[in-house]
This record gives structure tokens, C-alpha cells and sequence, in this order.
């Protein structure tokens, strides 16, 4: 009962947070731990504890898989050099040099110590960095830091689990590194299949609500034999989901990605709340321990502080170079697309490379290759990196979940291995509150406003496009009354883009002639032209709904395309589709009725 009663609490109090800490100015998971620390003091509260294996076997699996499904696959393409570099490279960097800090700083730590301590505290986080997509910040660098926080998970866990077999014995670099990418590879193999069976199976699953309990295993199902197999069970999380994301559009029903997105965001959100309120109530027992086993919980303050500004400045230090190769890839970029311009007015047909005994098949996709190459150029150019978005991601490398759990992991004999945790603890706290609480103020003070205007004209691009399908479906019906219907709203759509004539305007004739311009569906009449002038007839009801469906399986079908060739941003694609999910089950819910 008593067990009962506290997770009860405990769900009511992430609930709280989750609600007042925007009203508050405070991040969420800071209030969580804040909760926890004072539940933690009271006296009736006993000494808690939690198993680590627990938070990296049944927390971060579902949590970063979870994000992964939610990543843009294309923006993740383009930048995966610049993020595998954030999540490989930096926390190699970091974990060694502050292993070294630290070696120097506590007398009798040992260097393997001191590495284990820098992996632990080398990862950024999912969960913090989520900050950031709040503040108004560019596309590219949320996708950059989400992707470093996805896959920088792995390599600081087998860093930690390296340095703490060197411990005990000799431990080569050559082993670290074969054992790094024998990790990696398998990981991600086993991902990618379950990813694959995942889709498979589940589009074969009528029922909803028994899709989402299936995809509540995937995480597990991927993680458990990459672990068995001794690689990176988060990784193998991570890409299953990745798979999952990029073909759920495809092969998923609306209702059953409205259900799966509404059922994770309450699993991350209970996840995520738990793992810092659980952070809070230890950090009593821990402090305790420091006090009476090491030199005090200032000292310990005073060695987290150190480590916080090491690894802020040892990521200023690499982020510096990474975003001018950036920078200078764009200046190539943008030399290769006046290249094509050039060609493209000279000679339109030669500036897209098709072999000549290329098939019809082939040709399509050297075109659409081409096509996604020139997308990837406008979007380096589009979404420069220079100092301001790298003063951002710098700061917003914040430590989370992972440094509490890794912290955790150290076994019980590790020397000092409460001052160890405690300093974790205090780094990814102090993360927490000091770059999380001055990250908004930041942000507006570096980067600049974003021009609306951008925006809006990707929106009228990609309106043509679903407009465009639309036509395209209707226009290729046998029905000359459909065939009608679709020149009526051709003339509709090309009225709204004649000088003078507003979308509203367009819409009212559109509405008139029986006609939604704005959505390209079938009209709601009980009546359409006739293949004569001046005819009419009655329309089946039935018949327009399976009208309107064909029209917005198509204009789904546009988008996916559009989004492998990656001609718009993420956001924007994303709205269209949830607008047509959103129409597709609304008109599906009236059959039903």
C-alpha cells in the first residue's frame, strides 16, 4: 500500500511541475529534483535507492527511441557528419581530458577513474535539450542537437564501461575502440530490423490502441538482444525508432500515429519526471555519505563546478572549428549551385545528369537524386551556421538522465564513488539551472529574428504541391463529371494566384463551384457537373467520401515524395501531414456514423 501511495504522489507531483514550471520561469526537471531533494529531507522518508540497471534498461531505451521516431530523418542526413563528430569524437575528448582533471584534482583517484567520471558527465541530453526547441531556434541546430544527444548516449557508455574494466586490469586502446564499433555496427543492424518488422507488422493491426501497445515493446525488443549480443542496446533503441519515423507516414494509419503520438508523450513525460525526482530523493543518502566519508559537500561543489566549466569550454574548443568546416562547406555550396543555375538557363535538359541508356525507372531516380542534392545545397545555404547558432549549440549541450544513471552504474567498491555520483549529480544539476535557466536570454541576445516571410512562401510552394496531386488524381479519373469538377477547381486555384485576388476570394468561388481550394478535397455537395454544360445531377455520398480519400492519399503520397528529396523544412511537412491525418480520420468518423 505504501509502494501504492508513492507512485501515486509521484505522478501528481510531474504532473504539477510539468503544469506550473512554465509559470514559474523554471525548467520542469530542475522543479522535479527540487521536489525530490525536500521529499528526500523529511525525516519519516527512509534512505531510496534504485537499481542504475533499471534507468538504462527500462528508462532510456523507450525514451530515446521515442525521440528518434520524432526526428527528422532528412535534417539528420545532412548533418550526420557534424553530429556523429558531437557524439563520438567530442565525448572522446571530453571523457579523456577531464579524466585527467579529474586524476589531478583527487588525490588517489587513478587516470581510469577519472575517465569513467568524464564519461559519465560527457553526454548531452534528449531530455534537457528539449529546452531548446521552445525558443525560436533554427531547424538545423535543433536537429543537430538532437541527434548528438540520441547517439552520444553509446559512446560514453562504453567509454565508462572500458574505463571501469581498466580498473582492474589493462585495458588497450585497440579493445576499447573494436569493442566501440562492434557495439555500434550490431546495434544498429538490430535496429534497422526490428525497425523494419515493426512496420510490417504493425500496419497489418487494425486496432489502435493494440498498435500502440506494440510499439511500446519495440524499444525493448530492440535493446535486449544487442545487450545479449554485448552492443549498444540504447543504439539499437535509437535506430528501430529512427526506422519507425522515417516509413510511419507510409505504411501507419492516421489513427494509429494520432494514437501512438499521444500515448509517448504521456510515457516520456512520466519517464522523464520519475528519473529527476528519483535523482532528488537520492541526493540526501549521497550528500550524507560525502560528508562523513570525503572532505565535505562544498568540496565536492566547489570539484563539480570546475568540471561544468571544463566541459563547456573543451566543447566551445571543438564546436569553434566544426561550425567554420561548416561554413565553408556552404561557401562550395553555394559555388556549385550557380553552377547549376547557370546550366539549367543555358540548357535545362542537360543540367539534370541522366545516363542515356539509363530505364525510365533509372532516369526517375538519377532526377530525384539530383533533385535531393540540390535541395541539401539550398538547405546549407538557407540554414547557415556561424557564430551565433554555435554560441547556442555550446550552451545548449546540457547534462540529464543519462549522467544520473551512468552515475549510478559505478560499482560499489569504486574508490570514492560517492564524491564521484555526488559530483555527477551536481554537474548535471548545475547544467540544468545554469544553462537551462539562461538559455532563453541567450538566444534572444545572439540570434536573430526569423523572417515570417520565409515561411510563408514554403507554405504557398507547398500548397501548389498538394494542390497539384489533387489535380493530378482527379484529372486521371475516367468520370467526365469528375474531370469537370477538377477544371472548375483549376480554375479556382488559378484565380487565387492571379494578381489581385486573395486566398479568400479563391476559396469563396471554390466554395461556389463546389470546390475546397485550400485542402484540394471533393466537394461536400449534394450535387457536381455534369460532363454538359448547365447538367447536374445527385452525387453518392459514398462516392465523394472515397473521392475525398483517393485526393488525400495522393497529397500524402506528394508529401512523402517532396520529403525524400527534401524540397521543404521539417516543420512545414509535418503540419501538412497531420492537417490531412486530421481530414482523413474526420471523414472516415462521418462514414462511421
Amino acid at each position: 500500500m505504501d509502494l501504492l501511495l508513492a507512485a501515486v504522489l509521484a505522478l501528481l507531483a510531474i504532473a504539477a511541475a510539468t503544469a506550473f514550471a512554465p509559470k514559474l520561469g523554471v525548467a520542469a526537471p530542475l522543479l522535479l529534483v527540487l521536489v525530490g531533494l525536500g521529499v528526500g529531507l523529511l525525516p519519516i522518508v527512509p534512505a531510496f535507492e534504485v537499481d542504475p540497471e533499471w534507468i538504462i534498461a527500462g528508462v532510456l531505451p523507450p525514451l530515446l527511441y521515442s525521440a528518434a521516431v520524432s526526428m527528422p530523418a532528412m535534417e539528420f542526413r545532412r548533418d550526420f557528419g557534424a553530429i556523429s563528430g558531437l557524439s563520438v569524437v567530442l565525448v572522446v575528448v571530453t571523457s579523456v581530458l577531464l579524466g585527467l582533471l579529474f586524476a589531478w584534482l583527487i588525490p588517489d583517484l587513478g587516470i581510469a577513474a577519472g575517465i569513467a567520471l568524464g564519461a559519465i558527465v560527457s553526454p548531452t541530453d534528449a531530455v534537457a535539450t528539449s529546452i531548446v526547441k521552445r525558443l525560436g531556434v533554427s531547424p538545423r541546430v535543433v536537429a543537430m542537437l538532437d541527434g548528438e544527444s540520441l547517439l552520444n548516449d553509446a559512446s560514453a557508455l562504453v567509454l565508462l564501461r572500458s574505463a571501469i574494466a581498466g580498473m582492474a586490469a589493462t585495458v588497450s586502446l585497440w579493445s576499447v575502440a573494436g569493442s566501440f564499433v562492434y557495439s555500434v555496427v550490431l546495434a544498429a543492424v538490430i535496429g534497422v530490423v526490428i525497425g523494419w518488422v515493426n512496420l510490417r507488422v504493425r500496419a497489418r493491426v487494425m486496432n489502435p490502441t493494440v498498435n500502440t501497445v506494440i510499439s511500446f515493446t519495440m524499444p525493448f525488443l530492440a535493446s535486449i538482444p544487442a545487450e545479449h549480443f554485448g552492443a549498444s542496446g540504447l543504439v539499437a533503441a535509437v535506430v528501430a525508432g529512427l526506422v519507425t519515423g522515417r516509413g510511419a507516414a507510409k505504411f501507419l494509419s492516421p489513427q494509429h500515429r494520432l494514437s501512438d503520438a499521444q500515448n509517448w508523450r504521456t510515457v516520456e513525460l512520466v519517464l522523464e519526471g520519475a528519473v529527476f525526482l528519483i535523482m532528488g530523493l537520492e541526493l540526501t543518502a549521497i550528500v550524507d555519505d560525502v560528508e562523513t566519508a570525503h572532505s565535505g559537500a562544498w568540496h565536492a561543489a566547489g570539484l563539480a563546478a570546475i568540471a561544468l566549466a571544463a566541459t563547456i569550454l573543451i566543447r566551445a574548443a571543438y564546436v569553434a572549428p566544426l561550425f567554420a568546416g561548416l561554413a565553408r562547406r556552404a561557401k562550395r555550396a553555394e559555388g556549385i549551385r550557380e553552377f547549376i543555375r547557370t546550366k539549367q538557363q543555358t540548357n535545362p535538359g542537360a543540367a539534370i545528369p541522366v545516363h542515356p541508356k539509363a530505364s525510365p525507372a533509372q532516369a526517375d531516380r538519377m532526377r530525384s537524386m539530383f533533385r535531393r542534392r540540390v535541395a541539401d545545397i539550398d538547405y546549407y545555404l538557407d540554414e547557415r551556421l556561424g557564430w551565433r547558432e554555435g554560441t547556442v549549440v555550446v550552451w545548449a549541450g546540457m547534462r540529464g538522465v543519462v549522467t544520473l544513471a551512468a552515475a549510478q552504474t559505478l560499482p560499489s567498491d569504486t574508490p570514492n564513488r560517492s564524491l564521484l555520483v555526488f559530483i555527477a549529480f551536481l554537474v548535471a544539476i548545475g547544467s540544468l539551472l545554469i544553462q537551462g535557466g539562461t538559455l532563453p536570454w541567450l538566444v534572444r541576445w545572439v540570434m536573430p529574428a526569423r523572417d515570417p516571410e520565409d515561411g510563408a512562401a514554403e507554405r504557398r510552394e507547398l500548397r501548389h504541391v498538394l494542390q497539384s496531386a489533387a489535380m493530378t488524381e482527379l484529372s486521371g479519373s475516367e468520370d467526365p463529371a469528375i474531370r469537370a469538377m477538377a477544371e472548375r477547381m483549376r480554375a479556382a486555384w488559378q484565380l487565387s494566384n492571379q494578381e489581385g485576388v486573395g486566398e479568400d476570394s479563391a476559396e469563396e468561388l471554390a466554395e461556389v463551384e463546389g470546390a475546397d481550394a485550400s485542402a484540394g478535397t471533393a466537394p461536400p455537395a449534394e450535387s457536381e457537373p455534369g460532363p454538359e454544360a448547365g447538367q447536374r445531377r445527385l452525387v453518392d455520398p459514398e462516392r465523394v467520401r472515397q473521392l475525398r480519400l483517393r485526393m488525400i492519399r495522393a497529397q500524402r503520397e506528394a508529401l512523402l515524395d517532396a520529403r525524400d528529396e527534401g524540397r521543404f523544412s521539417a516543420a512545414s511537412l509535418s503540419a501538412a501531414l497531420e492537417d490531412l491525418d486530421a481530414e482523413q480520420i474526420s471523414i472516415e468518423l462521418k462514414a462511421i456514423e
